[in-house]
């Protein structure tokens, strides 16, 4: 098994062929955590544990972790990198935040920019935002033919299988909120001085679109969650929550991965510091 999840997280996961219903997905219910202070406790261990897996991880060599994180605006992507990589050692964890295409990567197709930015074997890598804005924004916003827009999922499992196979676990997440705590979250950025530099007006046409959105990311999540790639829905309403259901899901896959330091051609006793 290329990847793992928590027992008691795995109804966060998209079953491949599901009929998934955001609808149905409450972004406040995290009962499943238990206690705030025993979640919070176990996050803190989670993040150990994950910087001890990813230098064996690195040592090893062979493989790589893919982690994906989608949402809506204020959705916590880079809180989420914060709460549970910041820790992590950087040599061994990459983060790309994808924002509009620029004009040389126009030129080539949607999936090149990507690709480029996949984790090296030995890594993490983090994507905020990913090629899933070409079937939510592109979708959305019409920003191609519906007839091109159909053609990608296939296409974006295509792309994660040939990452998949070629040693990279994925996972992805999609973090979950409510239109009332997004609301709130706008609000916030416009209320602190501190935080206007977060705030884009866009984020409001957007907003208008909010069941646009949903029904894009549902379909995203329906076609697109695979024994390859899996997809997580994250209740992220608490941040809290939605970093400790993130890490337990990351420290897990892993600790199924078990990567594993690597024999040395000679021994310690060999060898004589003066």
């Amino acid at each position: 098994m290329s990847h793992s999840c928590p027992k008691y997280l795995k109804h966060l996961l998209v079953k491949p062929g599901s009929k998934l219903k955001l609808d149905d997905v409450d972004p406040r219910e995290v009962s499943f955590l238990g206690e705030e202070d025993d979640a919070r406790a176990k996050l803190a261990e989670d993040i150990i544990e994950i910087d001890k897996l990813q230098d064996r991880l690195y040592a090893e060599g062979k493989r790589a972790l893919l982690v994906v994180l989608q949402g809506t605006d204020t959705a916590g992507k880079d809180g989420t990198v914060r709460g549970v990589f910041n820790t992590t050692g950087p040599i061994g964890v990459s983060v790309t935040a994808f924002k509009q295409p620029n004009e040389l990567e126009r030129a080539h197709d949607y999936l090149w920019r990507i690709h480029m930015a996949a984790p090296r074997r030995g890594t993490i890598g983090i994507f905020n935002r990913s090629h899933y804005e070409d079937v939510l924004v592109g979708k959305v916003r019409k920003l191609a033919p519906k007839d091109v827009i159909q053609e990608r999922y296939d296409q974006i499992n295509a792309f994660e299988k040939l990452l998949a196979d070629n040693g990279t676990v994925i996972l992805k997440f999609m973090l979950h909120i409510s239109r009332k705590e997004q609301g709130e979250r706008l609000q916030e950025r416009l209320d602190d001085p501190k935080k206007h530099w977060k705030f884009n007006a866009g984020d409001l046409e957007d907003r208008a679109l909010w069941g646009d959105f949903q029904d894009a990311y549902q379909t995203a999540l329906r076609r697109c969650s695979t024994d390859a790639a899996p997809w997580h829905v994250v209740p992220a309403d608490r941040k809290w929550a939605r970093n400790c259901i993130v890490a337990s899901i990351v420290r897990d896959t892993l600790e199924t991965m078990n990567p594993v330091y690597p024999k040395m051609p000679w021994k310690a006793s060999d060898f004589k510091i003066d």
